[in-house]
């Protein structure tokens, strides 16, 4: 019998069998793993046999979430970390050298395009392109090009990447190709099918959903030939070469840099993930209904959501995704208030958090890219008068009068 993923999900710590009967892996709160035999814990040690050696490379209950990650997205494995950025970081700095060259969507997040700087500091070289174009991407390739990143919709404009272009050129180039699906999440796109390697997932957003826990995770989708990626460390090597990339990302990444996720957290995901499917088709519909009605109001004067037939991306988006997503923006026109407008908002919670069940609104310039300086916003299609929003799972009529009481209060 083929079950679908919601029943998948829901049963995976079951199904495997859990102690006493659970229905979910339990939160393990140990650091330390002992065996009966010394020969048995050098075997775990070496990777001979599965088990846990110590907390900050894993637990029971981390390792339920991967299961759970990696049949999302239809993955070979998957590497918890701490937090979404904790996760990019871990790709990043275990797998590049100084003298690397990475070619990135200019796009990125914030917080990304801030790893970026500090990654080029270190000597590992960052183009920024245009990723909607797998031509740019391409043409910004060079000899020492190690990998490409981009995320699939970009926050908070929502560009979408040319995915399976950029796909192709990779896997032409043997180039590592990394995805960052957070925006999409597992439900609604596998990076698998435009030929990505590894696809990055920060927990904390729409997986997760209630917006109580921090997590992130690393998955290999299975695509990449490791054997073609020139920096895998000798002592990695000793296994079948499809799991080379994940272990190194593993033992470097999460081991060396310490960014473990806490069981609770991890326990906490876990059981949000479970609901991704049902909270993500209502989130997505609230989304496009409530774009499609911004977007014929006197006031605000562009919408930004991929769901949109105007959207420069909408054909790709609808081709690539199940549905368009819950991120959207807007812009007011030049004679609105922004923060007038957002103050007047009562459902709507003013906050900079994302995938959350609760629709949350931010103004972009003056706070999440205010770093970046007014030329970087503009590079990025980032208005000052940019409304970011996280759509969530409220009922869309107490959603839509919100917006129309503060479009009226702003007039």
């Amino acid at each position: 019998m083929t079950l679908g993923l919601t029943t998948r999900l829901l049963h995976a710590d079951h199904f495997k069998g859990v102690v006493h009967g659970a229905t979910h892996e339990p939160i393990h709160t140990a650091v330390a793993f002992g065996c009966d035999a010394a020969r048995d814990l050098v075997a775990v040690f070496q990777g001979e046999r599965s088990g846990h050696v110590y907390g900050r490379q894993g637990s029971p209950t981390l390792a339920a979430l991967e299961r759970k990650i990696t049949l999302l997205e239809d993955g070979t494995g998957t590497v918890s970390f701490g937090s979404g950025m904790a996760a990019i970081a871990g790709v990043l700095l275990s797998l590049l050298r100084r003298g690397d060259h990475v070619v990135s969507s200019q796009f990125l997040f914030g917080n990304s395009n801030s790893l970026m700087q500090t990654l080029d500091g270190l000597g590992c070289t960052v183009t920024l392109v245009d990723a909607t174009d797998a031509a740019r991407v391409g043409a910004a390739m060079r000899p020492e090009t190690r990998l490409v990143f981009t995320e699939t919709i970009a926050n908070p404009v929502t560009q979408v990447a040319d995915l399976e272009g950029i796909g192709r050129v990779c896997a032409e180039r043997g180039v590592l190709f990394v995805v960052d699906n957070t925006m999409t999440t597992p439900y609604l796109f596998h990076p698998a099918t435009v030929e990505a390697g590894l696809s990055i997932n920060s927990l904390t957003k729409s997986i997760s959903g209630h917006g109580n826990a921090l997590g992130g995770a690393v998955t290999d989708t299975g695509r990449y030939d490791w054997t073609r990626f020139p920096n895998i460390l000798d002592s990695y090597k000793s296994g079948p070469s499809a799991g080379w990339g994940l272990l190194q990302v593993r033992k470097k990444g999460l081991r060396d840099m310490g960014a473990t996720m806490s069981g609770e957290n991890a326990h906490r995901i876990a059981t949000g993930a479970e609901t991704l499917a049902l909270r993500m088709d209502r989130a997505c519909d609230n989304a496009l209904r409530l774009a499609t009605w911004l977007k014929a109001q006197p006031g605000v004067s562009k919408v930004h959501y991929p769901g949109l037939e105007g959207h420069p991306q909408h054909s790709r988006a609808k081709q690539l995704f199940r549905q368009f997503g819950a991120l959207m923006s807007f812009e007011l026109e030049a004679r609105r208030d922004v923060f007038a407008f957002l103050d007047a908002l009562k459902v709507v919670i003013k906050s900079s958090h994302l995938g959350d069940n609760r629709t949350l609104a931010i103004p972009v310039a003056q706070t999440i890219f205010f770093e970046m300086g007014r030329a970087r916003r503009e590079s990025m299609g980032i208005a000052e008068s940019l409304i970011r929003l996280s759509i969530g799972i409220e009922d869309h009529a107490d959603l839509q009068a919100d917006f129309a009481t503060a479009l009226a209060a702003t007039a």
